[in-house]
């Protein structure tokens, strides 16, 4: 599975993430991807992986390469006979390397070294009355995984006209999404399914209505001479996620307890499984706070 793993992502980088990057910058039209290798399965190691670093470091000591391992199995009943679902923990260390250029403007950078962390779904559909019992297997993770990547060259991409303003936690979060629901990975097991459009693009459960109130007691985040003017305020806004969709709030200045009262809509791809992920953030001039 591991090189059809390898072409899939080579594919995946190639038709749909160069082409949205192209498109995402007028000085990225000339954005290609030169190299694409996801590395090979090792034996696992007994020495334990180094703890994640900054991803714009270069890490004294690498990782410990691991294969793909399943930490944690859970079965669900599906939403008629024909389905069963599987949430499996997942956790990957890989020697991956991709290389990316802009060649307007003479610059490579790339990826060496990949850490991937999360649940992702399986679902078994349809089932069937003769081999292979299964006629497709649909992939993809449920929210969004935590990646932790070595970069090289990134200080020379963030140099691009137009992309100072980004960071390796937006480019990360950018990624990510690809993986994550309403996105799935289809793989066919007999020829000719009647149901692969279906099953690629099924119908969405429902729609999750928020109403985002308020919050209590927040962290002062804003201290001026150690908290002794003021005692210390925060600017707090929230990010609500659902899969790749977010929302968020308006910000509210100087304050610990504030009051948004705002209604948000988001629609739900499966159940059981996605969560609403809220997290609160005080806002600042250079790097947003995390409060929560």
């Amino acid at each position: 599975a591991w090189p059809f793993f390898g072409r899939y992502m080579e594919k995946l980088l190639q038709e749909n993430i160069a082409p949205a990057i192209r498109a995402s910058n007028s000085h990225l039209q000339t954005f290609t991807f030169t190299k694409v290798d996801m590395g090979e399965k090792v034996r696992p190691s007994p020495i334990p992986p180094s703890p994640p670093c900054h991803p714009l470091s270069s890490p004294l000591t690498p990782p410990t390469p691991q294969p793909l391992r399943v930490l944690g199995v859970r079965a669900h009943p599906g939403a008629h006979k024909k389905q069963i679902l599987l949430d499996l923990n997942i956790s990957y260390v890989g020697d991956v390397q991709i290389d990316v250029e802009v060649k307007k403007f003479f610059c490579k950078a790339g990826v060496k070294g990949m850490q991937l962390h999360g649940m992702l779904r399986i679902i078994l559909e349809p089932l069937l009355g003769d081999v292979p019992i299964v006629g497709a297997l649909t992939m993809f993770f449920i929210r969004r995984p935590t990646l932790d990547i070595n970069w090289t060259g990134m200080t020379n991409l963030l140099d691009i006209p137009g992309l100072s303003s980004m960071s390796d936690t937006m480019i990360m979060d950018t990624i990510s999404s690809y993986l994550v629901l309403p996105n799935r990975l289809l793989i066919p097991l007999v020829p000719d399914l009647q149901e692969a459009a279906e099953l690629r693009c099924p119908l969405p459960r429902g729609v999750l209505r928020v109403h985002l109130r308020a919050a209590r007691e927040l962290r002062p985040k804003d201290r001026f001479m150690g908290g002794l003017v003021g005692g210390g305020k925060s600017d707090p806004y929230a990010v609500l996620r659902v899969g790749t969709q977010v929302a968020t709030s308006r910000v509210i200045d100087n304050e610990l307890n504030p009051n948004w009262d705002e209604l948000y809509e988001f629609i739900v791809h499966e159940v059981p499984g996605q969560e609403i992920e809220v997290e609160l953030f005080d806002k600042d001039p250079d790097q947003d706070d995390l409060l929560g």
